[in-house]
């Protein structure tokens, strides 16, 4: 005689058909759910002028003085504008370069558009463009003078803040904005706030003080090992080769 179904199953393959059968619904558990309290603005004020403000295309000059080329605005870090004046997050450039007149709208229009002026203000921390940049017309011949002025450059050196974000707002809601505005610019820069400043300024001073090398490029050029002074310049003496022309090795202690 047949045996049934169920008798003929055996091993593992009853041991799984039997929690599918006798199983067949999930028993829900409910619990609570800790969230953290949400942020504490009561001593943020909203100023009364929260977007940027126009940048003028051309300086108010009685005479323009046309300065050379030079890298000396732009080599080495910042001496002014490294830290917040009042805003909560900015952007902090990580190399040295010139911002054109359509840099600074760019910047403005984005956060203008993109930030909600009830909740959130901005300000600039670098001036309007004010150094001359000369251009000779095409097809003209070599000498007769340095040419005439074509735009203007504010020079930006690197660790400096350009511009600061504050309100009643987190670091992840303007995060994205900042960091879609830090790619357009001509120098490496992100989006930072003052705890995270503050984090990568405590790294650097962490790294020279745990540094377990001995042979420092300091060390090496101040006592010109193998005439390397020859190669060098005086400035990766002064700046102890973190800063190579406009650029800054971050990755060199």
């Amino acid at each position: 005689m047949a045996l049934p179904l169920w008798s003929r199953v055996t091993g593992l393959r009853r041991v799984l058909l039997t929690d599918c059968v006798s199983r067949p619904l999930k028993v829900v558990v409910a619990g609570l759910r800790s969230s953290e309290p949400p942020p504490d603005f009561k001593g943020i004020i909203i100023k009364e002028r929260p977007k940027l403000r126009f940048m003028n295309k051309v300086p108010d000059v009685v005479k323009v003085v046309k300065v050379p080329k030079t890298l000396k605005d732009i080599r080495g870090p910042a001496s002014q504008g490294r830290e917040f004046q009042e805003g909560q997050y900015g952007i902090l450039a990580l190399g040295g370069g010139y911002l054109h007149w359509g840099h600074f709208e760019m910047m403005r229009l984005t956060l203008n558009r993109k930030f909600d002026p009830q909740v959130t203000w901005s300000n600039w921390l670098i001036e309007a463009p004010h150094k001359p940049i000369t251009r000779k017309g095409l097809g003209q011949r070599m000498g007769g003078g340095k040419g005439a002025v074509d735009h203007y450059v504010t020079p930006v050196k690197a660790d400096q803040l350009i511009l600061e974000v504050g309100g009643h707002c987190e670091f992840a809601e303007v995060l994205p904005v900042l960091t879609q505005v830090a790619k357009k610019l001509p120098f490496p820069a992100i989006a930072v706030s003052r705890e995270t400043l503050k984090q990568l300024q405590e790294e650097l001073e962490e790294r020279k003080r745990n540094n377990q090398n001995p042979w420092t490029f300091e060390l090496l050029v101040s006592r010109n090992m193998m005439g390397c002074r020859k190669y060098l310049s005086p400035y990766d003496l002064h700046y102890k080769g973190r800063y190579w022309g406009k650029r800054c090795l971050k990755d060199r202690v």
